[in-house]
């Protein structure tokens, strides 16, 4: 049985992962914590499951995980990690805002045999389109991220945006292709940002409305055609397969893992 233990388990994704969690027979949730709560349990549908903490230290020492799960925020989250890794708890991680230099770091300091686990998207489509994108920017020089997110979405770009974008350059340099597109050379004086964020070479750009969940586009040009991968999430229990299977894995593997498609066969 793994024991797990969520972080911001009152929050949108937390939520999910409190149901999803469970629901599997090979899991057990031990506990949620959220610094702003005070005294109570973690309820789903008026049932009481586990206890619930304000303080991490004493939820962690008090629980015991196996796994922690932390969907929180880009402000909490290194803290959150330096604290649950400094006591060999494997973490899943979903909050962005961490560089991979600050994920190597932290992962450094954890005992031998831990793992910390991060994705910037838990969507099996995302994870596929991420592999299709970086496939076809071998064949076409041209790339272009778009990204749709709701009004409260709290970084921009996307974690997945961003990775998206790396990949592309990554396979770029591999098939020996530049883009000739132009780039921020060509914006209007005072219109500064036309083009969009600059992700190693690929445009990037972040679009913020209510009526969107989560969308992601890749257009790709070429001589007389253009390519375009899409993928939509219309509601976050997308996202929980994703964080199902890296709970389950986590405990076999150690050191920092970065992308779900590590744990996929892609």
């Amino acid at each position: 049985m793994i024991r797990v233990l969520v972080n911001g388990f009152r929050g949108r994704m937390g939520s999910q992962v409190i149901r999803a969690v469970a629901a599997q027979n090979d899991m057990e949730l031990v506990g949620g914590f959220d610094p702003l709560f005070t005294i109570g349990s973690v309820e789903l549908e008026g049932r009481a499951l586990a206890p619930a903490f304000g303080e991490l230290v004493r939820a962690l020492t008090t629980t015991r995980p196996d796994v922690l799960v932390d969907f929180t925020s880009p402000d909490s989250v290194e803290e959150n990690l330096r604290c649950a890794l400094a006591q060999g708890i494997d973490c899943v991680v979903g909050t962005t805002g961490l560089t991979p230099e600050k994920l190597e770091e932290l992962a450094a300091g954890a005992p031998e045999g831990t793992t910390l686990f991060h994705a910037p998207n838990f969507t099996l489509g995302a994870v596929l389109m991420m592999a299709f994108s970086a496939k076809a920017a071998r064949y076409f020089p041209d790339a272009e991220v778009i990204e749709f997110h709701h009004n409260g979405k709290k970084d921009a770009p996307s974690g997945t945006a961003i990775t998206t974008a790396r990949f592309i350059a990554s396979a770029r340099r591999e098939g020996k292709h530049t883009s000739s597109a132009p780039g921020r050379e060509t914006e209007l004086p005072g219109r500064e940002g036309a083009r969009g964020a600059d992700v190693d070479g690929v445009p990037v750009h972040a679009v913020r409305s209510d009526g969107f969940s989560a969308r992601q586009e890749v257009i790709f040009g070429s001589m007389g055609e253009t390519l375009t991968v899409r993928h939509d999430t219309f509601d976050r229990a997308a996202y929980m397969p994703g964080v199902l299977l890296a709970v389950r894995e986590v405990g076999g593997r150690e050191g920092l893992i970065i992308g779900l498609d590590k744990l996929l066969d892609l």
